[in-house]
């Protein structure tokens, strides 16, 4: 029997906490104050976020620290030759250097034509849509519009649970002690839980799912369950629970 809203909030309150952020990418976007700053640092620690976490802490400051204090004014000023060049030896799992440049070209790209990347995002972003699925596929193919990083950014033709996308407007959308909230056009009410593995299986143990792959269909079917609970903000316990089934190993409605 899938969990209580008692339970849920019990655990939000308990593990929705900037102590618990780390260890975690999104400890990244709280090191800046600006808005451009932090977008721009969002999805490349959201985009980078697949691996072991300690290597992902360690390549995510790999690509900050040429930057120096401002990341959004260093890629302006950038010329692609220079951006190619500073990480050209980076690598981290399957992202080379070059695949890299291409990722953040496309992030200068995007900025210099539409002013941020919730700009990008709002262009096709519909408000009377029930997610922010449709939206994402339409935002992927735009920011691509460079060139192609399979590996940090996913194919919308696969329909993935885009899970790093999905985390990268968690942070971005959401304001609480946890998540920052940088953009204001986008509402909560239509984001989509950021599904990997263990998402899938905390969800399972709870019985929200039965479902074990990590499609966007599982995603859907998960975030309508916390929809029925807290339907403004379905991916309020997102952080919580994960951060819960890590440190118990296991989450379990208690009875």
């Amino acid at each position: 029997m899938p969990p209580k809203r008692s339970f849920l909030e019990e655990t939000y309150l308990l593990y929705n906490k900037p102590e618990f952020i780390h260890p975690d990418p999104l400890e990244f976007v709280w090191r800046y104050k600006s808005g451009s700053d932090r977008e721009i640092v969002g999805l490349i620690a959201a985009c980078l976020a697949y691996g072991n976490v300690t290597q992902i802490l360690k390549s995510v400051e790999k690509v900050l620290g040429p930057m120096g204090a401002s990341p959004a004014a260093w890629l302006k000023a950038a010329p692609p030759a220079v951006v190619k060049k500073t990480f050209a030896a980076f690598k981290h799992r399957f992202t080379t250097g070059a695949e890299l440049a291409v990722f953040l070209l496309n992030i200068k790209l995007a900025r210099q034509k539409h002013g941020s990347l919730e700009k990008l995002f709002l262009q096709d972003y519909d408000k009377d849509e029930p997610t922010v699925e449709r939206a994402i596929y339409k935002f992927i193919d735009k920011f691509n519009a460079a060139g192609c990083a399979p590996s940090l950014t996913p194919c919308p033709e696969h329909k993935s649970s885009f899970k790093r996308v999905n985390l990268y407007l968690r942070w971005m959308v959401r304001k609480d002690a946890v998540d920052p909230g940088v953009w204001t056009g986008v509402s909560p009410a239509k984001l989509l839980i950021p599904l990997d593995t263990h998402m899938r299986q905390v969800s399972m143990g709870m019985g929200i799912t039965r479902r074990k792959d990590t499609s966007m269909k599982t995603a859907a079917e998960i975030t309508a369950y916390f929809r029925t609970v807290e339907p403004g903000d379905p991916v309020k316990y997102d952080f919580a629970l994960t951060r819960a089934g890590i440190r118990r190993n296991n989450v379990k409605t208690p009875l």
